[in-house]
C-alpha cells in the first residue's frame, strides 16, 4: 500500500544523481555502465540519466509492502538494488562538475523511513525510467523517473546484461578514480626575471 509519495523536478548536472539514506556524498568509486542504477554506498544509489545538464522529473512512493509492478511501454524495465537505512530521511544529490549539491527541495517535507537503533533496516529500491528523447545528451528530454521503495531485506540485484564496452567504461572510470589528485596537477615554473615597467 502507498504510504507517501513525493514529485518534483530535479535540474541535472553533469553525472546524474545519488539517492539514499545518507547525507555522507562523495563521487562513487564506480560506476553503474550499462545499467541505470548501482550503489554508491550501502546506503546510497547513484542513477545515471540520459539528460546531461536538464531537468528531470523525479516522483518518490514509499510503500509499506512491494508494490504492484507498472505495466505498459511508458517505462524502461525496471531496475531494483537494496539499501540499508542509516539515516531515517531519503536525500537526493546531483552530481555536478567537481561537485555534489543537495537536492531535495527546501519546500517540500522529508521524506522518512522509522530505522532501528542498531541500523540493521535495509529498504529495496525499485527504478523505472522514461525519456521522450532517448539519446543521451544536453537539455530537456522529457525524463521521469519513478522510485519506489518499501521495507525488505537485503536482497540481490535486478539489472539487464551489460555489454563489453560498458565493462571497459566501468574499469576506465574505476581506474581515474584510483588515481591520486596530485596525478592531476601540473607545476609551472616562473621563467620570466625581467624588470617590471617602470622599473
Amino acid at each position: 500500500m502507498l504510504v507517501r509519495a513525493s514529485s518534483f523536478t530535479v535540474d541535472l548536472g553533469e553525472g546524474g544523481y545519488l539517492i539514499g539514506f545518507t547525507d555522507d556524498y562523495e563521487y562513487p568509486k564506480e560506476m553503474p555502465f550499462g545499467w541505470r542504477c548501482g550503489p554508491a554506498t550501502d546506503a546510497g544509489a547513484v542513477v545515471l540519466t540520459t539528460t546531461d545538464t536538464g531537468p528531470l522529473q523525479l516522483t518518490v512512493q514509499v510503500h509499506n509492502a512491494p508494490p504492484t509492478p507498472e505495466t505498459g511501454a511508458q517505462w524502461e524495465p525496471a531496475e531494483e538494488i537494496s539499501l540499508q537505512v542509516d539515516l531515517p530521511a531519503l536525500y537526493v544529490a546531483t552530481l555536478e562538475q567537481g561537485d555534489i549539491l543537495d537536492a531535495w527541495p527546501d519546500d517540500e517535507p522529508p521524506l522518512e523511513f522509522p530505522s532501528s537503533s542498531d541500523g540493521s533496516d535495509w529498504v529495496r529500491m525499485r527504478l523505472y525510467c522514461h525519456a521522450d528523447d532517448p539519446e543521451p545528451g544536453i537539455g530537456d528530454h522529457g525524463e521521469r523517473h519513478l522510485v519506489q521503495l518499501w521495507p525488505a531485506p537485503h536482497t540481490p540485484p535486478v539489472h539487464p546484461d551489460i555489454t563489453e564496452a560498458d565493462r571497459q567504461a566501468r574499469a576506465d572510470y574505476a581506474a581515474d578514480m584510483a588515481m591520486p589528485v596530485e596525478d592531476y596537477s601540473t607545476t609551472y615554473t616562473d621563467t620570466y626575471h625581467g624588470e617590471q615597467d617602470g622599473q
